[in-house]
């Protein structure tokens, strides 16, 4: 097996077309199939359900292709690396970030790190960290910033870098708008907005939970992006219980109050493979807050 093979098995399962995908790959389309071939003999595992109309991926296929995608990213991160270490510091750094990160320690950590050393080039995927945790773990990723998680798989180390309280986002219309600290319990009849449980588990587990206490259980309606959630309660579709890092995102027709009698922490870090020698992941580590 070699790299040709999982670049042709990548570039026809997203183009579903062996001629797209030669011509993606700048080839003429018979090495393209002889190369998809060639892997499925090799695998012993069909990887394409072909018919006159159209080739799908087959289950087995779905499972070649996650890990083809992994060994070609982590040949260019080693490629990259390989190439800054000849320079110096350089090559490249793959970070994975969820939203809250952008909203509060990342930027100044990207802007420290990247003036300190200009040569590495940075390459951002927003997911959750279910994801990033899986992508660590394969090595498509260097350094995951993500919700803390008590799954951390033992391959990793974890630096917690921040910690916000939640907050409540209401519609500047609401009626308890006008409190400067919000009962939460006098919420019981809202409509909550968060994050869905398999996209977001650590938040919306930390919202139901903390209503809980309060004597109710919430009535959730799901989202996937922080900035939604937000414009939702700009909309009166509900009220949001976010980290008080999201205040940054001012959107017209909502305010953010802290609850009374509650400082339920909303904990986000950074985590990356614990054997990874790489000298630029071991530098960007360094401009990352700590807290304890």
């Amino acid at each position: 097996m070699e790299l040709r093979h999982l670049r042709c098995l990548i570039a026809v399962a997203e183009e579903l077309h062996f001629g797209r995908a030669a011509k993606r790959l700048n080839l003429s389309q018979p090495p393209v199939s002889l190369a998809i071939k060639e892997l499925e003999t090799e695998l012993g595992l069909r990887l394409f359900e072909r018919t006159s109309r159209r080739i799908t991926l087959t289950r087995g296929g779905e499972e070649v292709l996650r890990d083809a995608r992994a060994v070609l990213a982590r040949t260019e991160s080693l490629r990259q690396h390989a190439h800054g270490a000849a320079r110096g510091h350089g090559g490249t750094l793959s970070i994975g970030f969820i939203s809250l990160a952008a909203y509060s320690f990342l930027p100044d950590v990207l802007r420290r790190f990247t003036s300190d050393f200009p040569d590495v080039r940075l390459s951002l995927h927003e997911s959750t960290t279910d994801q990033i945790l899986g992508d660590l773990e394969t090595g498509t990723l260097d350094v995951g910033c993500i919700f803390a998680s008590p799954m951390l798989p033992a391959t990793l180390t974890y630096q917690a870098t921040n910690r916000d309280p939640l907050i409540v986002a209401l519609p500047e219309k609401h009626p308890l708008a006008h409190l400067a600290r919000v009962p939460l319990e006098r919420l019981a009849g809202e409509q909550f907005l968060t994050f869905e449980r398999h996209f977001g588990p650590m938040m919306f587990d930390t919202v139901v939970s903390t209503c809980m206490r309060h004597g109710f259980s919430p009535r959730i309606f799901p989202a996937r992006q922080m900035h939604t959630i937000v414009s939702l309660v700009s909309g009166g579709i509900g009220v949001a219980l976010v980290p008080a890092c999201v205040q940054v995102l001012h959107r017209e027709g909502v305010v953010y109050r802290p609850l009374r009698g509650d400082r339920t922490p909303v904990e986000t870090g950074a985590a990356w493979r614990t054997e990874d020698d790489s000298s630029i992941v071991r530098e960007f580590v360094r401009y990352l807050p700590r807290i304890r």
